[in-house]
């Protein structure tokens, strides 16, 4: 064992040592001029500033010069940060899915600018625009390891246009620098940039980037050199009030409710460093709707955070654990409960705060208070929901992180069991990511504490990820005692020890239409150590897959799996059928086609399939995804997912659809309306979610919601309500 992890140890070193290179630079100098951001770059200030050149092809080949060529100019002042933009094209012909705020996809035109603003190589800001002037903004977490890593949903003031030339287009974006944080008397930040170009098929990258990494992977950037340091950025005060006016009607009740409520968040800049912010009786009415999926296994399906006042270094707080298995913190929880009858519904907020970013150059910390309201008609008690996180870098791109969380009642109740009064979690992780990111993983230790119960209740887990551009080695390995909880996190099983071995070769043809194909084998096993470590599940899956230089895709895969049921269990979710037997084991093979059209194309499609045993029975589905571009007003598209379910008699059968149709429509760069209806036989719920936005000011909307709900065996209305919510971003 010590040889083996001193061979580790060396591997890392080396990796490391021959994984630094020369880094790219330009300078960024000092104005005091005036830019408008009207996308044309006539200014004579930018004839001074020095250019990011010579971009780097990321797709199709990672070992060229780009083709088509982008330059960069930077500027800065005390207040903002400057950009301008020049890019080459093979012509007007740009894609885009509409005019609507947040893009995201290969297979539209952009143009991103990443800034890794403490040079950590761990959280970064990124910017975007595309042809048409649209704008985006995200959050990088996790130096970028994983699509997950990748979040839009955060907000933030700043501007930007562009304009269509015969063979390129230009931009220029302002930025404020009271927008990012940084370290004040910084003299550098670490930098990338990466652009998409449709037409001649290419994506382009400033620093090199290998294509066996992401895109916006962190681990690959250059620097851009301020002329004289940073200094410290004022302290800006924003409130963001609300007005929202609701009009509903509960069919199944027969209640109706028109009401008016108010509130508001606050933002405040704590130096260059840190975040506060301020929710009192928030509202989430105007955030979208969760896209419904089929579910037939017996667990919990977990959905992404969408509500702003949570997103913010949302990663400090929700990295902590296996994301899938045993996730200590998942912001979700808070906001939402059972009822008596089980039924999940709202609960409502009554206000929190949130303190988040960098002590020191290396040191993180979070803490969040939430309080909720109690409902005495539902016994659901008011909860203080608080956590508190620290993360502490370590070597390159590694941390080290500690958090406490405590969810408890807030008095006592004769409906709160004992044992539910309170739950408090505490644990340590620690993150791995070598400097060339060939080497990353998680090793975490956590403990949950509920009253009279102190022994125990430990969760711990592993993964090893080995990243090269041929071969890819991941391990892993997950323990959670029965007894651990997590009521401010996603746990979707308890008392099992699970191992991951996926070993995957990846061949890289010279010629030809296939970019690169793979094979992958992949066992995934689950043992009960409280049953002798009975082998509950195992998945076999071996896996084909090719990638065509035309940006399609396509895979298939071949799966032997068992599961043993310790309790009964209908996976149709049929009302009063008979459930398969438990204390039984169920051993079957199924094998599935995946198919990736082209993004690029105004009409585009992915279509995915199986066949095989399901349980004691047989199992088909199809899924079927297809969307239509009508540039750059509409974008459609349109979700199916069949699964025919036949088990043998007197167990029950089933025809699931899930169908999921989304309108967008955008009738400039600041009016949206977006429509999504989804049939789920399953939930018995045909829903409608429609959305008006008028963004009339910076960050600042006007919203009216529709949603309309109806059972689909009987087909009458169960729900409906209207909103009509005004917010406005007010700098002090």
């Amino acid at each position: 064992m010590a040889r083996a992890f001193c061979v580790f140890v060396c591997c890392l070193i080396v990796s490391n040592i021959f994984s630094q290179k020369e880094t790219k630079s330009f300078n960024v100098k000092y104005i005091s001029e005036i830019i408008v951001p009207d996308g044309y770059l006539n200014e004579a200030i930018w004839k001074i500033a020095e250019s990011a050149d010579d971009f780097w092809e990321y797709f199709p080949l990672d070992s060229i010069q780009a083709r088509k060529q982008s330059h960069i100019k930077m500027l800065y002042d005390d207040k903002n940060l400057y950009i301008g933009i020049k890019a080459y094209s093979s012509g007007k012909n740009y894609a885009t899915q509409s005019l609507k705020r947040d893009f995201r996809g290969s297979g539209s035109d952009s143009f991103s600018l990443v800034f890794d603003t403490f040079n950590d190589g761990t959280n970064a800001f990124l910017f975007g625009i595309n042809p048409y002037g649209v704008r985006r903004e995200a959050l990088i977490a996790n130096g970028g390891t994983t699509r997950q890593d990748f979040n839009l949903s955060w907000d933030v003031k700043w501007r930007g246009d562009a304009k269509i030339q015969d063979d390129y287009f230009t931009a220029e974006m302002i930025i404020p620098l009271t927008s990012l944080k940084f370290e004040q008397g910084s003299t550098k930040w670490r930098f990338n940039s990466y652009r998409i170009e449709t037409q001649s098929n290419e994506r382009s990258t400033w620093t090199k980037i290998p294509q066996n990494q992401l895109i916006y992977n962190l681990a690959f950037m250059g620097e851009m050199v301020f002329e004289k340091p940073l200094g410290k950025s004022r302290t800006p005060l924003a409130l963001i009030p609300y007005i929202n006016g609701l009009s509903q009607k509960d069919y199944e009740n027969d209640e109706s409710i028109n009401t008016f409520g108010f509130g508001g968040d606050s933002k405040i800049s704590i130096g260059n460093t840190l975040n506060l912010d301020v929710t009192i009786n928030p509202d989430f009415s105007q955030v979208e709707a969760d896209d419904q999926v089929t579910n037939l296994t017996r667990f919990e399906v977990s959905l992404p955070e969408k509500r702003q006042f949570f997103i913010d270094n949302n990663d400090l707080f929700a990295s902590f654990g296996d994301q899938r298995d045993a996730s200590a913190f998942f912001s979700r929880r808070i906001g939402i409960a059972q009822d008596t009858a089980g039924n999940t519904i709202e609960n409502k907020i009554i206000g929190g705060v949130r303190l988040s970013g960098k002590l020191t150059k290396d040191l993180r910390i979070g803490v969040l208070n939430i309080q909720t309201a109690e409902d005495l008609e539902n016994e659901i008690p008011s909860n203080n929901n608080t956590m508190l996180a620290l993360q502490q870098r370590v070597f390159s791109r590694s941390n080290i992180g500690m958090f406490f969380i405590n969810k408890q009642s807030f008095k006592d109740y004769d409906f709160v069991d004992r044992e539910d009064e309170y739950n408090r979690v505490l644990g340590m992780d620690y993150n791995l990511a070598s400097r060339d990111n060939t080497w990353t993983g998680q090793f975490f230790a956590h403990k949950s504490i509920q009253p009279d119960d102190n022994i125990g209740n430990l969760a711990a887990g592993s993964t090893l990820r080995y990243n090269t551009r041929k071969f890819n080695l991941f391990l892993k390995g997950i323990y959670i005692d029965e007894d651990f909880r997590s009521d401010l996190g996603f746990v979707r099983r308890t008392n099992i020890v699970k191992s991951i071995i996926s070993v995957e070769r990846v061949v890289w043809p010279k010629k030809g239409p296939v970019q690169n194909h793979s094979f992958q084998f992949l066992p995934i096993v689950l043992w009960s150590p409280s049953r002798d470590f009975k082998t509950t599940d195992y998945d076999l899956f071996g896996r084909y897959e090719v990638q065509f230089n035309n940006q399609s895709q396509a895979r298939i895969e071949f799966a032997n799996s068992f599961t043993f049921l310790f309790d009964s269990f209908d996976p149709t979710g049929t009302d009063g059928a008979i459930e398969l037997p438990g204390n039984q084991g169920y051993h079957y093979n199924s094998v599935e086609f995946s198919y990736d059209a082209d993004q690029r194309k105004l009409f585009s499609y992915n279509l995915q399939s199986s066949i095989g045993r399901f349980f004691n029975g047989n199992r088909f589905s199809v899924e079927g995804n297809m969307t239509v571009r009508f540039q750059p007003k509409a974008f459609v598209s349109v979700l199916v997912n069949y699964d025919q379910i036949h088990l043998p008699e007197p167990y029950p059968s089933a025809n699931i659809w899930l169908i999921s149709p989304k309108i967008d429509i955008t009738f400039s760069k600041s009016v949206f309306w977006s429509t999504l209806i989804q049939y789920s036989n399953q939930r018995d719920n045909l829903g409608i979610n429609s959305r008006l936005q008028w963004r009339f000011a910076p960050l600042s909307d006007l919203f009216i919601v529709y949603n309309d709900n109806y059972a689909v065996n009987l087909f009458e209305p169960k729900f409906r309500s209207i909103n009509l919510k005004l917010t406005y971003w007010l700098n002090i």
